[in-house]
């Protein structure tokens, strides 16, 4: 039996490619997709612009792939809900949807897990399975807009994995999202954080797409940032900002730097110093972050060592904000709702073999 095709990974070029293999117009192509990407049906039987019989060549060929909710969390506190989805192989990613003054943000994941291994993070623990594809990503945006019944108004890739691990397909769901035969999103509404793949901030930059880069700094120290982000030795602190005065070069868009604030990690006046000084003539900003406690790693930070940091940098003329808390109620650390899935899995296992 053949295997179909996922219609929703297709750009609208490649998608007119199958339709013209298939004998229909260039036309065609563009109202397949606009069902897909406007009006987002879920069935190609509701394509009702289209023949019945090109409604049932389209099912033989191709599939539109669902992702199901597993779990659905709604903070008590703010407007975050936290969605944990299944993959249609069964695999789990998260999804968060925020409320802020200027819309609702969505929070997605790239990836099945994650390979950078960064110490305070729960979504390595569980380690790397696979990447997502471009429908995968799409579709939680898609699904979240169906359950929460609104419009997204900008998206960020900060979920469970590393996007520039997953640059091709990444880059495929950019051209997805931002068609305007499409959804339709500029793409400077989106954000893509990075730990710090290198030759991978250089492509994106070189590509000029408008996407707001934030880099998950978390010390200007290259020993002690080897020590919680692995990929410290690979990339040193030093390339990995020269990779970023180029992102500003090459697109005008001022980077993010994440810090998440680690108590006896990160946090003293020497670290706020050289990192004041690593950033000076940087055209970037600095959003320190509150650490959310993890079960498996003893980083935690408080909020009095979080402001006194931000007012250290200010003090030395470094731009620094303190990120906002969401969905602090509901497990909203990334990567916990999957793990916590997976251990269900196991435990449920471990009953039936029983």
């Amino acid at each position: 039996m053949m295997t179909r095709i996922d219609i929703l990974s297709l750009t609208l070029p490649v998608l007119t490619q199958h339709l013209a293999e298939m004998g229909e117009p260039k036309f065609r192509a563009k109202q397949i997709f606009s069902w897909l990407h406007q009006k987002q049906v879920t069935d190609f039987g509701q394509m009702t612009t289209l023949s019945l019989q090109l409604r049932k060549q389209l099912e033989e060929k191709f599939c539109i792939n669902r992702l199901k909710i597993a779990r659905r969390l709604a903070s008590h506190r703010d407007n975050t809900v936290k969605y944990l989805y299944e993959l249609p192989d069964g695999n789990f990613v998260e999804t968060v949807l925020m409320d802020y003054h200027h819309g609702k943000s969505l929070c997605i994941s790239t990836q099945v897990g994650c390979r950078m291994g960064c110490q305070f993070c729960a979504s390595t623990i569980a380690g790397y399975v696979r990447d997502l594809m471009p429908s995968e990503l799409l579709l939680q945006l898609y699904e979240t807009q169906r359950d929460a019944g609104c419009r997204v108004n900008s998206l960020v890739l900060m979920g469970i994995g590393e996007p520039l691990d997953n640059l091709d397909r990444v880059l495929t769901f950019f051209q997805l999202l931002s068609s305007p035969e499409g959804f339709g999103m500029s793409l400077r509404h989106v954000a893509l954080s990075t730990c710090g793949l290198v030759p991978n901030i250089r492509a994106l930059a070189d590509l000029r797409l408008g996407v707001t880069l934030s880099v998950s700094l978390h010390s200007p120290d290259n020993a002690r940032r080897s020590e919680i982000m692995p990929i410290n030795r690979r990339y040193p602190v030093e390339e990995l900002l020269a990779a970023c005065r180029y992102y500003f070069e090459k697109t005008g868009r001022r980077v993010t730097m994440e810090y998440a604030v680690i108590e006896g990690v990160n946090d003293t006046p020497a670290d706020a110093k050289l990192l004041a000084k690593r950033l000076a003539g940087m055209h970037c900003h600095v959003n320190l972050i509150p650490v959310n406690p993890i079960a498996e790693r003893g980083y935690h930070s408080l909020r009095r060592e979080v402001e006194q940091f931000q007012k250290a940098l200010l003090t030395l003329g470094i731009n620094a904000t303190i990120r906002r808390t969401l969905g602090s109620d509901i497990e909203a650390a990334c990567g916990q709702l999957r793990r916590d899935a997976l251990q269900r899995q196991v435990t449920e296992g471990l009953h039936t073999k029983k």
